[in-house]
């Protein structure tokens, strides 16, 4: 079975909560384990866990197991699609503004 491709419904309902937002934060400066991720954020390791599959369901994360340690790192993918729908909605907003501009400015 194939990884599919993130949803962006399943990424915005992911990066509106605000723990999650924080543990995508820690991840930018490096991978973690899910003990470390816990450790500052002053959570318990279900929480965190709860919240890692609900990143990883939305492709913005991926865990790994090495014997004992999980590992969890950010998954380009996601961030991929997010970066691609802003952009197609940044463009078309843009067009927009710009023919509202027209009208206003009388062109």
């Amino acid at each position: 079975m194939g990884k599919r491709e993130p949803e962006i419904g399943r990424i915005f309902h992911a990066l509106g909560d605000p723990m999650r937002r924080a543990i995508v934060e820690r991840l930018r400066e490096r991978p973690h384990s899910v003990s470390a991720l816990a450790g500052p954020l002053k959570i318990t390791l279900t929480a965190v866990g709860q919240h890692l599959k609900v990143l990883e369901e939305a492709g913005l994360v991926r865990t790994e197991k090495l014997g004992r340690v999980r590992t969890v790192r950010l998954d380009a993918e996601g961030f991929a699609v997010l970066e691609a729908w802003a952009a197609e909605h940044k463009g078309e907003w843009a067009r927009r503004l710009d023919r509202l501009g027209d009208l206003l400015g009388g062109e």
